[in-house]
């Protein structure tokens, strides 16, 4: 989780990552953000985000995307 953590603040610096719980509903994170960081997280995890992933839920907070990475790692 520490280098999602490390990958999230090098897109947005500006959020603070361990207590937000709706990156996306809030408005926090914006589409060119959430590819942003689907690039890094395949680069980084060897994992392929799938367009039926791309779920706002999916990338609303760090516990919700390092979810979605565990359950393309299986």
């Amino acid at each position: 989780m520490e280098k999602l953590l490390e990958l999230l603040k090098g897109i947005r610096p500006d959020i603070d990552f361990e207590n937000e719980t709706a990156l996306v509903e809030d408005g926090l994170l914006d589409s060119f953000d959430v590819v942003s960081i689907i690039s890094e997280i395949d680069d980084v995890f060897g994992v392929q985000i799938r367009i039926s992933e791309l779920d706002p839920e999916n990338f609303n907070s760090v516990q919700t995307i390092w979810n979605l990475i565990q359950k393309l790692q299986e």
